[in-house]
């Protein structure tokens, strides 16, 4: 079987970093972020989160390609907050957003649960 071995999707080589940050030199205060070892799935709610910042002017992400378990995230902001400020921001906010949904998803189960006794 060709198929590359499964844990190659989600763990980092020794001496590979998580998050790699470059500063975009084609567009005004924007910067790129490669995120190693993510797909679509954490690339899109991170582009989102940054698009409801009226800060953030553009928030865009690509998967290079089908087979590298990566993706790309471009952000431009506005002259006063940097990307990296802004991609930290779209961060803290989604882990709180989605803590909120595990909490509001544990009660709804339990109520579910207790109404079926």
């Amino acid at each position: 079987m060709n198929a590359p071995p499964t844990f190659e999707s989600f763990l980092l080589y020794e001496g590979e970093k998580k998050i790699i940050k470059e500063q975009d030199t084609k567009v005004p205060n924007a910067a790129i972020f490669t995120i190693n070892k993510e797909d679509h799935t954490l690339g899109n709610m991170i582009r989102n989160q940054l698009l409801k910042d009226p800060q953030v002017l553009f928030a865009g992400y690509k998967v290079p390609h089908p087979l590298e378990h990566k993706f790309v995230i471009r952000i431009q902001t506005t002259s006063d907050y940097t990307p990296h400020e802004a991609f930290m921001h779209a961060i803290t906010d989604l882990i709180a957003e989605l803590s909120l949904f595990e909490e509001r998803f544990k009660e709804a189960i339990k109520e579910k649960k207790e109404g079926l006794d």
